[in-house]
């Protein structure tokens, strides 16, 4: 049975360039990138262009990228990079609809480490509440985390705005942006935001591999204490061969950029507007308007989420739920709830996120699936009677 991909949010396939790119550093080329001698320095040169690749992507100088396993390991290295800088400053600022790696150690450092943290709520559409945000801006405010992009939504935040208010008020701005990556122009010199997270699994590069950039200036401190690498701040033998595929993926994503904004999103809108208008009791969910290129959130009254993607998978398609009830909860994510989406909606909330390895007549086999799936889930529903919601 061939697949059909639309979870890219989670993870994308690591693309054939890539692994083309990676390959001789498996085997031929084993050099530790360190090493003195012409061996390990080839090496380290491939370690060094990859380095300027992650920064052309955003902008940045080779200097202000580090190198480290993951997304959230980026988001914790930047919080608490921030909150040591400034031990006297007590006060946090992020949003209801971050990911865990954000939202998590924000309930952390306020739970068990005695910091106010203010979650700033979002209207029905997924956008940030400015007003709320801007009030909340005080001396005591050490940093503020805000995502790039929502990955449930695809909803996109103000940063570059966000931002520039942090910088008057003499606060440090951190911006996830694992989803926004590859999928929209992100500048860092123009947008002015002190440091951001990226991570190489959202872009066909492989998992376990991400970057941190770090504005120049910033008095960033180490947070593995080691070696020499990443300059001193972060200490440990490099992950050589997957840094090399994450730099040959940002490279791709740079060039694929007007393909994402075109291609990809007329597929997206295609799959959204057949969704709509040939099942009904079917909604959008966020901003349509200000979103990424790739992500649809769609809600099917009445129905699971988790049993339409059970329905779905017998066909090969892969694609997210908006509940969290494939990890043993009933409760829709906590993005949909920050949203108000209504239950009916919120709980059979589907996403799909795209890449540019998808296809149309994909598209038409989720929309030839779905209308018989959902038509016989709502059979079976009490909350669906004589072709509408009860």
């Amino acid at each position: 049975m061939d697949v059909i991909y639309t979870d890219n949010n989670a993870t994308t396939k690591v693309a054939n360039e890539v692994i083309e790119e990676m390959l001789p550093y498996l085997g031929e080329f084993y050099g530790n990138p360190s090493s003195m001698y012409t061996f390990g320095d080839e090496v380290g040169k491939k370690i060094r262009q990859a380095r300027q690749k992650v920064a052309d992507l955003i902008n940045a100088t080779p200097e202000e990228i580090i190198f480290t396993s993951c997304g959230t390991e980026s988001d914790n290295a930047a919080i608490n990079a921030a909150i040591s800088m400034y031990p006297e400053k007590k006060h946090l600022i992020t949003s209801a609809v971050e990911h865990p790696a954000i939202k998590n150690l924000f309930s952390y450092l306020g739970d068990r480490k005695g910091f106010r943290v203010t979650f700033v709520p979002v209207d029905t559409k997924g956008r940030l509440d400015l007003d709320t945000l801007y009030n909340a801006m005080s001396e005591d405010t050490a940093v503020i985390s805000l995502m790039w992009a929502n990955n449930e939504t695809g909803v996109i935040f103000p940063i570059e705005e966000v931002a520039q208010k942090a910088r008057e008020k003499g606060i440090l701005f951190h911006t996830d942006a694992v989803q926004a990556t590859g999928k929209i122009p992100i500048d860092v010199q123009a947008t002015g935001v002190d440091m951001l997270s990226l991570s190489g699994h959202k872009i066909h590069a492989p998992k376990g591999v991400a970057a941190l950039y770090v504005k120049k200036g910033i008095k960033f401190p180490a947070f593995l204490i080691g070696g020499h690498q990443e300059s001193g701040r972060r200490g440990g033998t490099e992950n050589t061969v997957s840094i090399i595929g994450l730099g040959k993926a940002c490279e791709l994503a740079k060039e694929n950029l007007e393909l994402m904004n075109t291609q990809v999103k007329e597929l997206r809108d295609y799959l959204e507007s057949r969704l709509l208008s040939e099942i009904p009791a079917t909604s959008v969910n966020g901003d349509t308007k200000n979103r990424l290129p790739n992500t649809l959130s769609i809600g099917f009254d009445a129905v699971e989420g988790e049993s339409i993607l059970m329905l779905m998978d017998r066909k090969g398609i892969c694609a997210s739920s908006g509940s969290a009830c494939t990890s043993g909860s009933l409760d829709p994510s906590h993005v949909l709830m920050a949203m108000e989406v209504p239950f009916k909606s919120a709980h059979g909330t589907i996403r799909f996120s795209l890449s540019h390895y998808n296809t149309k007549e994909e598209m038409d086999v989720i929309v030839e699936t779905l209308i018989p799936a959902i038509d016989k889930l709502r059979q079976m529903s009490p909350f669906w009677k004589d072709g509408k919601m009860i």
